[in-house]
């Protein structure tokens, strides 16, 4: 499915509705650049399950909010083994949600199943989200 969204709370709500469909033992992993509205969409996943305070990990690597929302950011690992050697392969299909930013950069250790979220940025507030 592909949403257009155009701005960062309609991102929100996509992702809000997106997350009626997850279930623990579920990893997504979110595509898109810097600036795409990945962690915009992780804060509707969040909302949905009655969470706040969502904010990038970029230097924590990750943040779990609540009991089994995992927020991943790889960006600045290089291999799956990176991910390995730092637990955070430990927490795959558990009974948590796993939503990875730059996966790409783990794909050597990601679950043989995984859903994926991308987000393009089309034009300064607009983004195309196809789930």
């Amino acid at each position: 499915m592909e949403y257009i969204s155009n701005s960062q709370k309609q991102t929100e709500d996509i992702a809000f509705e997106y997350a009626k469909t997850l279930k623990k033992g579920d990893v997504v992993i979110l595509e898109g650049d810097l600036g795409a509205g990945k962690t915009a969409f992780v804060k509707g996943v969040a909302k949905y399950f009655g969470l706040d305070g969502v904010t990038s990990p970029t230097y924590a690597y990750l943040n779990v909010y609540g009991e089994f929302i995992y927020h991943y950011d790889c960006y600045r690992l290089s291999c799956g083994e990176d991910a390995e050697r730092l637990g955070l392969t430990d927490y795959f299909n558990g009974d948590n949600i796993c939503l990875i930013e730059w996966a790409e950069n783990i794909e050597d250790a990601l679950p043989s199943s995984v859903k994926k979220v991308t987000i393009l940025k089309t034009a300064e507030e607009e983004r195309r989200i196809i789930l």
